[in-house]
């Protein structure tokens, strides 16, 4: 029971910030609400606790969203895209270059610190391989998590100022107008996918396991519409509160400096992909808002989680977010065997 107390304690805190989001008409109250709630009380020294395996079984409705969408008119227009996923490695070698170096030799953190703490993959694929690699953990987390809390806040406000996305929109039909047996089979994919691609090792084994298995089903028809709008509200709610939780503890002595590192490498993160956009845009590689979401290293949850209020394209979304993380994964142990040779 004294367990559940803080998680308790946490659920009101994350439902007492959707009820003001949601009274003082702010957008995303689901997403953004719970997120600054529990942001707030953790910095006041509450005792919180993140939403663990909870948690990721609704993250799993997020892959389930990005695989109902893939049609066949879809697959056949993945090849176009190939031109926009060739800059995605130029995309996390611009970040290389530029965030590792503001973080070591600005603000002093060791190179294996500063290298995952500058590489915009998912939270917890950094933090576990950074763990591995003998990283500063409680540094580390709080990059990531000061990353994705700046660029999911950063962004609603460009989808509604730049994009005119009514973010007051409900994200999907509500449940009771979907058949039974395909919330049914919405929630066996989920669940199979997430549970099949963890045991095989696949990172983000929660979106990008349901998003194979919820593909599929809709490629043969058995799925043709999107998760309800209370499901994706779930999803919202415990992705907000996941990111809150993760300051519970910060001394001062962090605010004053991992805090403004953290603030630091996002704005350069944010900026670096600015241009990108931009670029992306001008050359009419993709329209303007599915290259923002697509670019935007905010995490990849957050990322489909705006995506499917904007109404973006989210296999072009996923599939970008999905390329960046296996770079960053994959180039992540070949620089840290160069630095320990060093």
């Amino acid at each position: 029971m004294p367990r559940l107390r803080p998680l308790a304690a946490t659920l009101a805190i994350a439902c007492l910030g959707v009820t003001i989001f949601s009274l003082a008409g702010l957008p995303l109250p689901f997403l953004l609400g719970p997120m600054f709630a529990c942001l707030g009380f953790a910095l006041l020294g509450a005792r919180l606790q993140g939403p663990g395996v909870i948690g990721t079984m609704f993250r799993t409705v997020l892959g389930v969203a990005a695989g109902s969408a893939i049609s066949p008119d879809v697959v056949t227009q993945i090849p176009d895209m190939l031109r926009s996923l060739a800059l995605v490695p130029v995309f996390v070698g611009i970040i290389a270059l530029t965030a590792y170096p503001l973080l070591h030799s600005l603000f002093g953190y060791d190179r294996v610190t500063s290298y995952y703490g500058a590489m915009p993959g998912g939270f917890q694929d950094m933090v576990v391989y950074g763990e591995e690699a003998e990283a500063n953990m409680r540094v580390l987390s709080l990059i990531h998590a000061t990353r994705v809390l700046l660029l999911v806040s950063i962004a609603p406000l460009a989808l509604s100022q730049i994009w005119g996305v009514d973010l007051s929109a409900r994200p999907g039909v509500p449940a009771g107008d979907i058949p039974a047996r395909e919330i049914a089979l919405m929630v066996a994919a989920g669940l199979g996918g997430w549970l099949i691609a963890k045991r095989l090792g696949v990172f983000g084994a929660s979106i990008i396991g349901p998003l194979v298995v919820t593909g599929c089903l809709s490629l043969l028809g058995l799925i043709t519409h999107r998760p309800p709008a209370e499901m994706i509200w779930a999803a919202q709610f415990f992705i907000g509160l996941g990111v809150g939780t993760r300051y519970a503890g910060v001394s001062l002595l962090e605010l004053r400096r991992t805090i403004l590192a953290a603030v630091t490498n996002g704005l350069l993160l944010a900026a670096v992909s600015g241009i990108f956009i931009a670029g992306v845009a001008r050359l009419g590689i993709a329209p303007g808002l599915d290259a923002f979401l697509a670019f935007l290293p905010g995490g990849q949850g957050e990322m489909v989680v705006l995506s499917i209020v904007a109404g973006a394209d989210l296999t072009y979304v996923v599939l970008h977010h999905i390329f960046r993380l296996v770079l960053v994964i994959t180039c992540a142990p070949v620089v840290i065997k160069l630095f320990r040779r060093q």
